[in-house]
């Protein structure tokens, strides 16, 4: 499998499949692929499988996409402004993602849902509580909102985060979710009540641009401050 990446606020990956390999993505995935390519959906891994699907943001039905003859193209497009990020898998590698990154794999690539350690984490974190795992070996494309940053944390190194920055980590990685400090800080200091915390050793990947908050300024509903200050002001 090759593939090339096109475009910049909103790419486009283009991958090129020889005879009898086989790509997938969620339903509705696809933006336009040869007429070599034949499609076929299914579960994958059965109805269980599919039910964790739903609950990671992503569709029961997943479908398959294998090229029958000659060389086949396939393209895939970014489904909010952002980057598509190519995640080389390998065995007994394993990547933590946020909710709905997906966007599609290799064949080999194992798609699964993924609980945070702690429940409270999740809730607390405004982000939701169930991940994405990715597994298997093969190239997987994953999905962020803006830029991105990708950081190697050092043992003990720790960073603090707004929850909806974090776009994906490898599971050394530690995980946390703390309350804001200081009550200037949670009533004027539009924050939020909490933050995640990183801590090392590990690689994380940062976006510039959640889709939470970009939703939030395109509905007009992005608060100018504080829950007071709403209160106060009437925004």
């Amino acid at each position: 499998m090759k593939y090339k990446m096109f475009g910049t606020v909103m790419p486009t990956v283009n991958i090129e499949l020889k005879k009898n390999e086989t790509v997938y993505s969620q339903s509705g995935g696809m933006s336009w692929m040869s007429d070599n390519i034949r499609m076929q959906t299914g579960v994958r891994g059965g109805f269980g499988k599919g039910v964790s699907r739903l609950f990671s943001g992503e569709s029961f039905f997943l479908i398959n996409f294998t090229c029958e003859r000659g060389t086949g193209i396939i393209t895939f497009s970014s489904e909010f402004p952002g980057r598509i990020v190519p995640v080389q898998i390998e065995k007994g590698k394993e990547y933590i993602c946020q909710k709905d990154a997906f966007l599609c794999a290799e064949n080999t690539v194992n798609l699964e849902m993924h609980f945070r350690a702690r429940i409270a984490r999740g809730l607390f974190g405004g982000e939701g509580f169930i991940l994405q795992k990715l597994s298997g070996k093969g190239t997987a494309f994953v999905n962020f909102g803006g830029e991105v940053v990708e950081l190697n944390l050092k043992k003990d190194q720790m960073l603090k985060i707004d929850t909806g920055h974090v776009a994906m980590y490898e599971p050394t990685v530690d995980y946390n979710v703390r309350r804001v400090k200081g009550l200037k800080n949670i009533f004027f200091g539009s924050e939020g009540l909490f933050f995640a915390t990183l801590k090392g050793p590990g690689k994380v990947w940062l976006q510039s641009m959640p889709v939470r908050k970009l939703a939030e300024r395109l509905a007009g509903q992005k608060r100018k401050g504080s829950f007071l200050w709403s209160l106060l002001f009437g925004r």
